[in-house]
């Protein structure tokens, strides 16, 4: 099998078990805090290969969303935005395209396209998923202040983590 091909198994794999058996359990209860809800699974879809087709991005989008939803318990809402966060996922390379273009052959790291580049994409795909969630979830904008405030604390502490996980997973030597 590729190296590829097995590196992004284990990565859904260990994505999926980190959301569904550790995050899920954080639950903060005081003030502000109640907002935070840490999400870092989406970064699966994000660190896909870019020669990747849309149309299997689609479909691990799905499961990998489904895979959550098992754990969470929740019909779909994770699926819903995982998919949605892989479909815009080739709008968002075509937005912030290097001058040079992409080498198809690499995925989306800080390591192959510079940390700058890797912070617009990584805030912008988060910025979408977090904001098409807490939408779907709430599904009125009646409550669109605790949709405001689930996204923005969400937003910076999934943000932390994934930057956690890129320093962990993903050294620069």
């Amino acid at each position: 099998m590729n190296n590829a091909i097995i590196t992004n198994i284990l990565r859904f794999i260990g994505l999926v078990l980190f959301q569904g058996l550790i995050l899920k359990r954080l639950e903060f209860q005081v003030g502000w805090l109640e907002y935070i809800h840490p999400m870092v699974y989406p970064l699966f879809i994000m660190l896909l290969p870019l020669r990747t087709p849309a149309p299997l991005v689609v479909g691990l989008g799905f499961l990998t969303g489904l895979g959550i939803d098992l754990f969470y318990q929740s019909l779909g809402l994770h699926a819903s935005a995982t998919v949605f966060l892989a479909y815009i996922r080739s709008y968002v390379f075509g937005w912030i395209e290097p001058r040079g273009g992409y080498n198809v052959n690499f995925s989306p790291t800080r390591r192959r396209f510079g940390m700058n580049w890797y912070l617009r994409y990584v805030l912008i795909m988060l910025a979408i998923h977090h904001v098409f969630y807490f939408s779907v979830e709430a599904f009125t904008f009646v409550y669109i202040w605790q949709i405001v405030f689930n996204t923005l604390f969400s937003f910076v502490v999934s943000f932390l983590f994934i930057m956690m996980y890129q320093l962990v997973f993903d050294p620069l030597d």
